[in-house]
């Protein structure tokens, strides 16, 4: 079975009432070096995995328990396309988080392979595939330090080792499209509330333009206003390069384009719920 929802990618008038209505949109797309002409989401919709940024064929997920096998995810297959952002939802213990790490090489498949813009996973070093498929786990850990130190961090592991790190001027304009201007780069974070704290761990993962952003429940301990920030600063990173996958356990905040639903093994689809459903 293969489930997801592809869009058509073009320029005009969707483009410029997406910024309009929603100035964070444009900005963070040129503060991390996107084209703006090029990020245009229309509302046509097909089912068609040929089009798909990254998709799973046939993955089928397990653990050993008691010396015995239990299937988490058999033999399933989904896409997720370009410009979009999709909730992943299900009871405790189904396997999300587990389908999230397999996602991002963290884990072995028992079968199938993982597709990004065509290319098989197993082409790619764990590393490499995990700089374009960046998993942000529910509680993001902060080293010690400033806001600054933690937004570079990135830039000082060996895979990163060849890319410019960002300037302070870069970094700052981030912190604006995150609405975090007021906090600065010199801010300890022993000294940020915990919804600053996610966006500036999200803002960690968006600057090294990963295209695939998978995030475990990163709103879960969040009041519901931080939770929406969250959910707004996501959606203003997607564009015709980047996609995301996302565990929620909330009502829906309106920025998913359709809805995975885990069960039983078994993945389905749905598209997007209403404003304030509980999914």
């Amino acid at each position: 079975m293969v489930v997801g929802i592809a869009l058509r990618l073009h320029h005009g008038q969707c483009l410029r009432q997406s910024c309009r209505h929603d100035p964070h949109n444009l900005r963070l797309h040129q503060c991390i070096g996107f084209s703006a002409r090029s990020r245009a989401r229309c509302l046509d919709r097909c089912y068609h995995v040929r089009m798909s940024l990254f998709h799973a064929e046939h993955i089928t997920l397990s653990y050993r328990c008691g010396g015995e096998a239990v299937t988490l995810l058999h033999d399933e297959s989904f896409a997720l396309e370009a410009g979009s952002v999709y909730d992943l939802v299900g009871p405790s213990g189904v396997g999300k988080s587990t389908l999230l790490r397999a996602c991002a090489l963290m884990m072995e498949r028992d079968t199938g392979e993982l597709y990004l813009d065509g290319h098989p996973s197993s082409g790619f070093q764990p590393a490499a595939w995990r700089r374009e498929v960046c998993l942000v786990p529910q509680q993001a850990s902060l080293v010690a330090g400033t806001v600054r130190d933690n937004l570079v961090l990135p830039w000082k592991l060996k895979v990163n080792a060849e890319m410019r790190s960002p300037s302070d001027d870069e970094l700052a304009c981030l912190l604006e499209a995150a609405d975090l201007s007021e906090v600065g780069l010199a801010r300890d974070v022993s000294r940020l509330s915990g919804g600053q704290a996610a966006r500036v761990a999200l803002l960690r993962a968006f600057a090294t333009r990963p295209h695939v952003l998978l995030l475990d429940e990163v709103d879960a301990a969040l009041d519901d206003d931080s939770a929406l920030a969250v959910g707004r600063l996501v959606h203003s990173f997607m564009n015709a390069r980047t996609t995301c996958l996302r565990i929620r356990h909330r009502a829906s905040d309106g920025f998913a384009s359709g809805t995975f639903a885990l069960s039983d093994g078994v993945l389905s689809f749905a598209s997007a719920a209403e404003d304030g459903a509980i999914l």
